[in-house]
């Protein structure tokens, strides 16, 4: 669960560039919903998703991650909460590591670190399995470096390590933009199958619309840093890509 009260952020303050990025925003997000975010360049959306995370710190609002106010804990920290799939595939995974190295780091992830991370059979099987799911042919290949593998299947990856620890929010920052339309769906799906399986709390910015009108459970759009829309499971259902298109006119 999401709860952001009163949430204000503005860059820049009492500078000629000076931008108000958030303004008095207040949203909830139940437990399981899955929430698409949609908007111009500049309209708030990565803003939101970064003060969520804690890599940006708002001017006032309070943030609550699963009841607990994390409004002044740092970014790290927030990982017992939250996991964050960015827009850069490389951006999730450790490239000179293999597949199987990875997935440790995923699965210790709100843990304390030691100087040597243990995998043993039942972990290699337990990854071979769920990366099996993926239908991408990975499974035998876990002892292979993540950073020969294309954009789209680290994208699939990082959304599979995203489960492997307790974190029950799960933020989508543009996660298929830099990748081909084939791969984009592939991964989507398997965003959407994994927020429904594990009832995970998601947040999806995106400017595809085909993917705002096909994934979520509720739509918002933001425009100069302030919700205009909150459509609900209804009344998104009765969306067209002509009217979420038009949003943008």
């Amino acid at each position: 669960m999401i709860e952001i009260r009163n949430l204000d952020k503005c860059y820049n303050m009492g500078k000629g560039t000076e931008i108000q990025a958030l303004k008095q925003i207040n949203l909830t997000v139940t437990g399981g919903e899955f929430v698409v975010v949609v908007g111009s360049n500049g309209s708030g959306k990565s803003t939101l998703l970064n003060v969520i995370a804690g890599s940006v710190v708002p001017d006032s609002g309070l943030i609550f991650l699963d009841k607990t106010n994390v409004t002044g804990i740092k970014e790290h920290l927030r990982t017992k909460f939250v996991s964050r799939v960015f827009q850069n595939p490389l951006a999730g995974t450790a490239s000179d590591l293999t597949i199987l190295d990875n997935f440790r780091l995923a699965a210790l992830r709100t843990q304390p670190k030691t100087l040597r991370i243990g995998v043993n059979e039942v972990f290699r099987r337990v990854v071979r399995e769920k990366i099996a799911g993926l239908n991408m042919g990975l499974e035998d290949k876990v002892d292979q470096l993540m950073g020969t593998l294309s954009g789209g299947q680290r994208q699939a990856l990082t959304l599979l390590m995203s489960v492997m620890d307790k974190g029950n929010i799960l933020l989508l920052d543009e996660p298929t933009a830099a990748l081909d339309p084939r791969s984009a769906k592939t991964v989507m799906q398997i965003a959407d199958k994994l927020i429904a399986e594990y009832r995970l709390t998601g947040i999806l910015i995106t400017h595809n619309i085909r993917e705002a009108y096909t994934y979520g459970s509720r739509i918002i759009q933001m425009k100069q840093g302030e919700l205009i829309r909150d459509l609900d499971t209804s009344a998104k259902a009765n969306l067209s890509n002509t009217e979420i298109y038009e949003w943008f006119d």
